[in-house]
């Protein structure tokens, strides 16, 4: 049940805000508060204009206190697909989310929004917690594929996908319309920007036959605008390389690859004072690096990032908003006493609009 009070000043906070930072005129603000004031009256609800929803996206992700690629929220394209009734239309959008966020590698941050709960009901959810994810397989006491990714390849199964058990088989989409049940739709591989990982000092780093897709597209978390929920709205940035070589492929909870980097470069690990773990790692965020530029795919490295959001704090004071954050998350896998972010506090209190995360269906 819709509380309407709550509705109506989560409502207004929001409205004003927009035409305050947009530097409307305040009598177009009264004009549309009433609007919205009358059209929650009559029906519990009230929609976002598109140019309200860009801005809320947008805000959502300066907003977002895990996230060290904030310098470039203003950047985000937002798609709208708030139309969308079906299954078949949700993944359509999807896959055009997907080619379009790839841009041929120079990688577009950009979010789709497909419609938002109305009444307390939920309209469109997606059940991946990336749109773009590699099966795991439980086989025999191990995980072929990624660990990470076990328990939704075991659904999708249950559903009748069936991958060909590599270690980066790509899953498919699964998309739930109006509370009813799931379907999944196909993710092939020729659809994905896929990159090869290559070492730019070692030939024997490629036996490894290690590589990652383009682009991370979160796609479990909720966006909440004024009030509105979009249960359905995934969106990427590009990946920062540590993203990829310091946990993607080298946690142990994950791909597990320092071992056997260490093994292919020479390195000694008979005894951890060898330091052998920070010396693979190190040399396996080189090769993602090399490997994205080398492919033409945007990407970011620790340093630089840290920097830029050094700027996006500058930023942000100079327009009078505290940059809040959480630590644990901006601080960077590698080196990160080697950044200011190390040496900062921030306040991990959330702000709205904002992104938030929903517990998974499949659980």
């Amino acid at each position: 049940m819709t509380n309407i009070k709550a509705l109506k000043q989560d409502a207004y906070t929001f409205l004003e805000q927009y035409y305050r930072e947009t530097d409307q005129p305040l009598e177009t603000f009264q004009a549309r508060w009433q609007e919205v004031e009358q059209e929650i009256e009559a029906t519990g609800h009230y929609e976002h204009t598109f140019e309200e929803l860009s801005f809320g996206a947008k805000v959502s992700w300066r907003n977002s206190n895990r996230c060290i690629g904030r310098f470039f929220w203003k950047s985000l394209q937002v798609l709208d697909y708030r139309n969308v009734r079906t299954g078949e239309e949700a993944a359509e959008a999807l896959h055009h989310h997907i080619r379009y966020a790839e841009n041929g590698g120079k990688i577009i941050p950009t979010i789709s929004v497909f419609p938002s709960v109305k009444n307390g009901l939920e309209r469109m959810r997606i059940w991946n917690y990336q749109l773009i994810r590699y099966a795991g397989y439980e086989q025999d006491g191990e995980i072929i594929g990624d660990p990470q990714s076990a328990a939704f390849t075991k659904y999708c199964e249950s559903l009748g996908w069936k991958g060909a058990e590599t270690s980066f088989d790509l899953l498919p989409l699964v998309i739930q319309v109006n509370e009813g049940a799931p379907q999944w739709f196909p993710l092939k591989a020729e659809e994905v920007l896929e990159v090869p990982i290559a070492h730019p000092d070692s030939n024997a780093f490629s036996t490894l036959n290690l590589k990652w897709y383009a682009v991370p597209i979160v796609s479990d978390m909720k966006m909440e605008i004024g009030g509105i929920t979009y249960t359905a709205a995934p969106f990427n940035g590009w990946y920062m390389e540590t993203e990829i070589g310091a946990r993607n492929l080298a946690d142990e909870e994950r791909y597990n690859m320092l071992p056997r980097v260490a093994d292919v470069l020479g390195i000694d690990r008979t005894y951890a004072g060898s330091l052998w773990k920070d010396r693979a790692l190190v040399e396996l965020n080189r090769a993602v690096l090399h490997s994205y530029k080398k492919a033409g795919v945007s990407m970011v490295d620790h340093h630089t990032a840290s920097s830029q959001f050094k700027r996006f704090e500058h930023q942000e004071q100079k327009a009078g908003r505290e940059v809040t954050g959480d630590w644990t998350w901006l601080i960077p896998p590698v080196s990160p006493a080697a950044t200011h972010i190390f040496h900062s506090s921030y306040r991990n209190i959330m702000h709205t609009p904002n992104f938030f995360y929903q517990q998974h269906p499949y659980k």
